[in-house]
């Protein structure tokens, strides 16, 4: 039902009382409204260098933090080399929840993928 409606209307809904705590239903709309933007946005991060995303990535106000992230997160784990040493050098100068995740990863591959009991 939101591809029908206009923009103003879908504004109006968004800033409506009425669904103020709908979370699910607010993000679908703001998903609606910039459609166009978060497309773009997703395309211009994939196809940056990887030095660009970490000089991003190290930017905490550009906005784009969280996509970056998944982005080297798969960058890491596809690529062998210089741009793997790259994303890990800049994860474990990231938040601590990056740190983690590389020191997981490096212990994946030292001891490999253990169960758990």
């Amino acid at each position: 039902m939101l591809v029908g409606l206009s923009r103003q209307e879908l504004t109006a809904l968004y800033t409506s009382k009425w669904i103020k705590d709908e979370k699910v239903l607010k993000e679908e709309i703001f998903k609606q409204m910039f459609y166009d933007k978060i497309g773009k946005r997703e395309e211009r991060i994939k196809n940056l260098s990887t030095d660009e995303l970490i000089e991003e990535f190290e930017d905490k106000k550009s906005g784009n933090v969280s996509l970056i992230r998944t982005e080297m997160k798969y960058r890491y784990k596809e690529n062998v080399g210089d741009d793997r040493m790259k994303v890990a050098i800049a994860f474990k100068k990231s938040s601590r929840g990056d740190q983690m995740w590389i020191e997981h990863q490096e212990r994946k591959e030292l001891y490999g993928e253990s169960k758990k009991m």
